[in-house]
């Protein structure tokens, strides 16, 4: 129970990896709002939270857009009444797929896209939320990004979009920390999130192992620990960093 008492929103939490956020906060003790443009996944994720005993909202949110971003934290503060964790979850790569194509070969309507969720998203959200953090004296943010940073493959759009998210969250930690709120980043490998991944998917996610130090799939719950770590009081002085979790693919 190290989020009781803690109000907590994940983005993209309709789907994959964040609606296993979601539900791990939950089980910590917080009260959870999950965010999603697929407002049916969202609802659908926080219903089912809901019968297993937890407090949970689900909500439509495009993060790219400000006033959807704003409304969000609003009807997370009328529902909860703060708001401690942010997690900045939601992009675009897997539950919404990008091409993978050369870096000249991408269209420009793709890499705005990509940027406008994954980058302008992060930034929406933060704008979002801060005010409310500082008028409760602190607060958590966590913003994903993507071991591919450290490792120069992948999709262009996609690794730029995500080595963005560092430089953002590095900054953002030391404009708020005045205000006790702390801003890190998770950098996962490849993970098998799919719901129902096709054998291609299997196929790529298991290529990543050979480069691994451990030497397996790595899966949503690897990386519920760390997420819960960052919202937790157990990294009450841990901000502006970075946290690869990849099973030594990347060591950082």
């Amino acid at each position: 129970m190290r989020l009781e008492g803690k109000v907590a929103i994940v983005t993209g939490g309709g789907h994959g990896i964040g609606a296993e956020y979601a539900r791990a906060f939950a089980q910590e003790g917080a009260k959870v709002v999950v965010a999603d443009v697929d407002e049916v996944a969202a609802k659908q994720v926080a219903e089912r939270l809901a019968r297993e005993g937890y407090q949970a909202l689900g909500l439509r949110v495009d993060v790219a857009d400000f006033a959807s971003a704003s409304r969000m934290v609003e009807r997370t503060v009328e529902a909860f009444g703060r708001v401690d964790v942010l997690m900045n979850n939601a992009a675009i790569f897997a539950t919404i797929p990008i091409s993978r194509e050369p870096f000249d070969r991408i269209s420009e309507d793709e890499w705005d896209r990509v940027m406008a969720v994954n980058v302008k998203g992060v930034w929406q959200c933060c704008r979002a939320v801060a005010p409310a953090m500082c008028r409760q004296g602190g607060g958590s943010i966590i913003n994903i990004s993507s071991s591919t940073v450290f490792k120069a493959s992948g999709r262009i759009h996609y690794v730029a979009s995500k080595a963005a998210v560092v430089g953002f969250t590095r900054v953002l930690a030391a404009e708020l920390g005045g205000d006790n709120i702390r801003v890190n980043a998770i950098a996962p490998g490849s993970t098998l999130s799919e719901a129902d991944p096709t054998p291609e998917i299997v196929r790529m996610r298991e290529a990543a192992i050979a480069g691994r130090a451990l030497k397996r799939l790595q899966r949503p719950g690897d990386l519920l620990g760390t997420a819960v770590f960052l919202a937790s009081d157990d990294s009450a002085f841990v901000t502006g960093q970075t946290l690869v979790v990849d099973g030594g693919g990347v060591m950082y």
